[in-house]
């Protein structure tokens, strides 16, 4: 590989998950724009040396800021992840969602900079979503093609994060943009083993939750909470004990590695009259020890969420079977599960509820690295 580094532009770059490495492979982003304070501010603690321009893309004035920002630079890569909840599954799906139509000023800026290589990144549904483009309507992949014809596309686009070094089942689209003056071909690269659960996290002490019904009740209930959570800090302070109701948590302490705890014979979710809680299946699921997670959302921290509590193990007390860990995963484990480094800097400042949402709207960051060391490599 080239000592050659290259310089970027991140746009949409929300806390900057997808550059967590690549200052490390040899990608320098120089410039970033995010719409939100508090992202930004985030972003900027833990890249100090890029420059934020904090505002609205859609804004002219700071988009043509942006771009001669960039062309001074000579930005030659340019990562835009434009939000996806209008095209989300786990979201409510809006066709014409007025965010689908911030990939309209991406495109313009791509265009205007005119980087060597691009990575337009979002959610698999882009490849079926329209936008309307003077008066026209247009499938999203045709919009970016038609737009951007002096560079070429790949030919795959669609991507799992499972099958590069993330023991996470996310699924993402993976635009990869190369100018058409560069002779150089920009694939995905090879496939790796799948990492599952057991393999990622299976090492890290067992942890109680805290009960929201206070301290007392938790040293009632889990008598080794104290012991437990000293343990579990000495790995770090973000494997700290997730916060959890008691009816909740013994409703997961009678639920199996991998299923639903709706399916629970007597300690399933009900109201306060008894009856069920009408949930989806997947929702107070545990997660599976031999299979990755599934995918991290920005509700991770709530046990009805989607299938994001903790594996646990099996054990007998007083010859009832139960399962440890009725909690959902730790930070310091999302950090696994999304394939950020361990020792990542996530600002003091930061709250637990802000820190797990970003991290379910962030793309795996081994991903882009992989992605972005293929091309690289290249060079």
């Amino acid at each position: 590989m080239a000592n050659k580094r290259l310089r970027g532009l991140s746009l949409f770059s929300n806390v900057g998950i997808a550059e967590a490495y690549f200052e490390q492979i040899g990608l320098d982003i120089l410039i970033a724009n995010e719409l939100k304070e508090k992202r930004a501010k985030f972003y900027s603690d833990v890249y100090p040396n890029s420059e934020m321009l904090v505002g609205d893309i859609t804004d002219e004035e700071l988009r043509n800021q942006i771009v001669k920002k960039s062309i001074d630079s000579e930005i030659e890569l340019i990562i835009a992840t434009p939000p996806c909840q209008g095209m989300s599954v786990a979201g409510n799906r809006n066709e014409f969602d007025e965010r689908n139509q911030l990939i309209y000023y991406a495109v313009d800026v791509i265009k205007r900079v005119k980087p060597k290589y691009a990575i337009i990144e979002n959610v698999p549904t882009i490849l079926k979503t329209k936008i309307m483009v003077n008066g026209i309507i247009m499938l999203i992949p045709d919009y970016l093609r038609d737009s951007l014809s002096e560079y070429h596309f790949n030919s795959e686009s669609l991507i799992k994060a499972m099958d590069h070094g993330v023991p996470q089942m996310r699924e993402r689209n993976i635009f990869l943009l190369v100018r058409n003056d560069i002779n150089l071909e920009w694939t995905f690269p090879e496939k790796e083993p799948v990492i599952n659960l057991e393999h990622a996290i299976g090492h890290l002490p067992s942890i109680d939750p805290l009960l929201r019904e206070g301290i007392d009740l938790t040293l009632e209930k889990f008598p080794d909470f104290l012991k437990k959570k000293e343990n579990a800090l000495a790995v770090s302070k973000w494997h700290f004990p997730p916060k959890h109701s008691w009816k909740q948590v013994e409703w997961m302490m009678h639920t199996p590695t991998g299923k639903s705890a709706i399916y629970n014979p007597v300690y399933f979710p009900q109201k306060e009259d008894g009856t069920p809680v009408v949930a989806h299946h997947n929702h107070y699921r545990r997660m599976y020890w031999d299979k990755p997670s599934r995918t991290i959302t920005q509700n991770n921290g709530v046990i009805s969420s989607l299938a994001c509590v903790h594996p646990g193990r099996k054990y007998l007390k007083n010859g009832e079977i139960l399962y440890s860990d009725p909690r959902v995963l730790t930070i310091y484990e999302l950090l696994i599960v999304s394939s950020l480094p361990i020792d990542w800097p996530i600002p003091d400042w930061a709250d637990e509820t802000f820190i797990r949402k970003v991290i379910g709207e962030g793309i795996p960051s081994r991903l882009v690295r992989v992605i972005v060391e293929n091309l690289i490599n290249k060079i």
